[in-house]
Formats: structure tokens, C-alpha cells, sequence
């Protein structure tokens, strides 16, 4: 299948009466094809887009599963947010449409998969693959910071690879766009930074903290505070209760990078473009930000 160039795919969502270009989407203009994964409120497929011939993934939602847990509002902040980003390292959402049961989240290819399974397989990264990750993630959040959208949910399970094995921010359900701080507690547990599980005001510095655990798992394979019941997890975060296992071996440069963003102060957190520049980033980080293997 030839992909077309990627404008070709800017069609406009909404039905507004304009020139015939904004028509909508329908599934008539998909050819659908295997199923990529399936999500708690619906599936995804590989499908193509007949007028260019671009390759995308459809994602499926179903209606009432949505009403059932009470998301539509979150589907559409996710929606309204994820369409206005355009970063090399963050998932584009070209479009949407829907029908009487179903919504369609038309959204760019990741060939490469999903890192969550590619981290099970491995059981832990490389630091050369750990930081050209980890600095592709920090360019990505960046860019968002700078737009005023928080992630508040970056786990290896909403992480893509695409064709080159760049990685992609895929899901921008638990995001918000902010100007002030926020109070909601979301995300995932062994994610979480102690400012939401002790409630109070959160910024744009959970995202930092998020990533300095994200960084200890790409290394150990597991999270940092992890433990057999929630209450220990949430003790050991709020404590930042952080412990470098003596296997597999990691470099002090790497763990000193984590001891910086892993920081219970938010606004003592290593900001991310310093991040950028730190010594483990600059010496293993590769500068294409593509991991090659």
C-alpha cells in the first residue's frame, strides 16, 4: 500500500456546510484492515484511507460504554487536545467521526508497536535505548509544557514505536489544558507523584516526576516504588522512599539523573531542559532520537 503524503489526510471533522473538503468522514472511506489492540472502550485497527492512500489506525469506541463510565467529556478534551499537537514524538490524531453506536478516532500509525510489550519482552533497556527514550519523551513534553497541556499519565503503556522506532506519546486521556494548578488525581499508581496522592495542587512538574519513573523502569524493569499492596506504594512515593537494586548493573550518571527528577519539592525537580543536557542524556542518548538497536 503507497502512503500518500501526510496533508492529503487534513480533511476537517466537522460537517459545518463549507466547500465540499470539509465533508465529513464516514466508514465508507476506510478500508479496514487486522486489528492493532483493543482498548477498554473499543478496538483499533490498521485501516486505509481510500482518497490518499495513507495507512492509519482506526480506533473504535463504542457509545455506550463511554456513557456507562461517564468519559465523554474526558474523550473529548483528549480529542480537542491530541488534534492540535504536532510533534514528532507525540501520536497525531488526524480526525474523528461517529455514527449512531460508535466513535472513530482516526490517528497516525505506530508500525513499531507498543513499547509496553517491547519492555516485557527485553525486561529492561539498554541505557543507550533508555536515554534516547527518555530525551525524546523531554523534547515531547516540552513542546506540550509550552502549549500549556499536562500529560499527568506517561506509563510505558501509552508509549508507541513508530516505523523508524522513534517513540510516540499515544494517549492524552488523563490530559488537561492549563493555565493554573489542578487538584483532580489521575494517572496510575506507581506513576503518581506524592503531590496527587497527598492531594493537594499539582503542575506541570508531575510530568517530570512521571518521567524520572519511567526512566527507572526503562533500567530495572520494574517502577521504583512498586510494592505488594497500593497503601505501601503510595507510603513509598510519598516518602520517595528510592532504592537502586544492585541487578541489572546501571550507571551512576543514570541514577543520579533519576535522583533529580524523583525529587518530592516540585519545584526542586530537574526541568526538563536541563534534563537535556545532563551527562547520562549527552553521552547515551541518541542525537536522531530514533533507538535503532
Amino acid at each position: 500500500m503507497a502512503i500518500a503524503a501526510e496533508p492529503q489526510m487534513e480533511r476537517k471533522a466537522s460537517s459545518d456546510g463549507a466547500a465540499a473538503e470539509t465533508k465529513r468522514w464516514t466508514l465508507n472511506d476506510f478500508d479496514i484492515g487486522k486489528p492493532l489492540g483493543r482498548g477498554k472502550f473499543g478496538h483499533v485497527y490498521l485501516a486505509r484511507e481510500k482518497r490518499s492512500n495513507h495507512i492509519v489506525a482506526l480506533k473504535v469506541l463504542f457509545k455506550s460504554q463511554l456513557k456507562q463510565s461517564q468519559v465523554e467529556h474526558q474523550l473529548r478534551r483528549e480529542v480537542e487536545i491530541q488534534s492540535h499537537l504536532r510533534h514528532p514524538n507525540i501520536l497525531r490524531l488526524y480526525g474523528y467521526f461517529y455514527d449512531q453506536k460508535r466513535v472513530y478516532l482516526i490517528l497516525e500509525y505506530a508500525a513499531k508497536g507498543e513499547l509496553y510489550k517491547e519492555l516485557q519482552k527485553c525486561n529492561y533497556f539498554s541505557e543507550r535505548r533508555a536515554a534516547t527514550y527518555v530525551a525524546s519523551l523531554a523534547r515531547a513534553l516540552i513542546y506540550c509544557h509550552g502549549k500549556h497541556v499536562i500529560h499527568r499519565d506517561i506509563k510505558p503503556e501509552n508509549l508507541l514505536i513508530g516505523a523508524q522506532g522513534e517513540l510516540k506519546i499515544a494517549d492524552f486521556g488523563w490530559s488537561v489544558h492549563t493555565f493554573n494548578r489542578r487538584r483532580t488525581m489521575c494517572g496510575t499508581l506507581d506513576y503518581l507523584p506524592p503531590e496527587m496522592v497527598e492531594s493537594v495542587e499539582h503542575d506541570a512538574s508531575v510530568d517530570i516526576w512521571s518521567l524520572g519513573v519511567l526512566c527507572y523502569e526503562f533500567l530495572y524493569g520494574i517502577p521504583p516504588f512498586e510494592a505488594k499492596e497500593h497503601s505501601d506504594t503510595y507510603r513509598r512515593i510519598v516518602q520517595v522512599d528510592l532504592k537502586f537494586p544492585s541487578k541489572p548493573v546501571v550507571s551512576s550518571s543514570a541514577k543520579d539523573l533519576i535522583s533529580q527528577m524523583l525529587v518530592k519539592e516540585t519545584s526542586q525537580r530537574l526541568p526538563l531542559h536541563k534534563l537535556l543536557e545532563h551527562p547520562w542524556i549527552v553521552q547515551n542518548a541518541e542525537p536522531s532520537g530514533v533507538y535503532r538497536g
